[in-house]
């Protein structure tokens, strides 16, 4: 038996429609999940579809979506910011919990970890939250356009390639990933954590998966992905850390035997 995709979009945080999927297993879901993914990805990146379709082999229905500005959102990247992001996230829960169940699982990869942290307490219902290659403060990506700094700046803003695309950085956002109080909301984050990172990560060094563990309080828990790459290329990868999350979040969602059914007409 294999699940279904539906294609749908929701008001993001600037109000223009962001554009997601929600992936649903063949039968009723025992928990629904949000997936956020790397910074610069999108909804259809290989580990955002990969993970989010194993995992509904464990009966987790899973809403991916690109963020506003990115994809096939609508809105504009360089008005965006980190804050803007941990919106989009809320309004995608906002959008589960108004025309199928409320998210009990909340997934991020990369950035898309820091935004789920610091979503957490904003989203009612949340029991369990992974991250998978995430850096223990949202700043660690103004590296990837630290030559572009000065320039940024002085004219406010600058084009950066990154991932061999042209994006406009502003200085806005570089202050907006420099004020959030990221240790604060993983200190006092009320639900079971995931820390999924491997310790050959050239990206984001594995260093940032220790300083969450240490920082968090239990229940918590940490796997090494050995051998993956931070954008997690291969497909085994991919799976192995889709099978660790299933049973790792199955004991904080409902029971098969419990799962919520969507409504009529959904």
């Amino acid at each position: 038996m294999t699940g279904s995709s539906t294609h749908l979009t929701f008001p993001g945080s600037q109000g223009t429609p962001l554009a997601a999927i929600l992936d649903l297993p063949a039968r009723p879901p025992a928990a629904y999940a949000v997936f956020a993914h790397c910074f610069t990805c999108g909804k259809d990146s290989h580990a955002a579809a990969r993970i989010a379709k194993a995992l509904t082999a464990h009966r987790i229905a899973v809403l991916r979506f690109d963020f506003t500005g990115l994809g096939q959102s609508g809105g504009d990247f360089a008005s965006s910011t980190f804050s803007s992001n941990v919106q989009d996230l809320v309004r995608a829960a906002d959008h589960l919990r108004d025309h199928y169940t409320a998210p009990s699982l909340l997934i991020g990869h990369s950035l898309g970890g820091a935004a789920v942290l610091a979503a957490t307490h904003r989203i009612p219902g949340v029991r369990a939250v992974a991250t998978i290659a995430a850096p223990a403060a949202p700043d660690h990506v103004v590296h990837q356009f630290a030559h572009h700094r000065q320039e940024i700046a002085q004219r406010g803003e600058a084009d950066v390639t990154l991932a061999g695309r042209s994006f406009s950085i502003r200085q806005r956002f570089i202050d907006d990933l420099l004020a959030q109080p990221q240790a604060t909301r993983i200190r006092t984050l009320d639900a079971a954590l995931l820390v999924l990172h491997a310790p050959t990560d050239q990206v984001v060094d594995v260093d940032n998966a220790r300083q969450i563990f240490e920082t968090a309080r239990h229940p918590k828990s940490y796997v090494s992905l050995p051998g993956a790459d931070h954008l997690l290329s291969n497909r085994a990868d991919a799976q192995y850390a889709a099978a660790v999350l299933a049973a790792w979040a199955s004991r904080y969602t409902p029971a098969p035997a419990d799962a919520p059914r969507t409504r009529p007409g959904h």
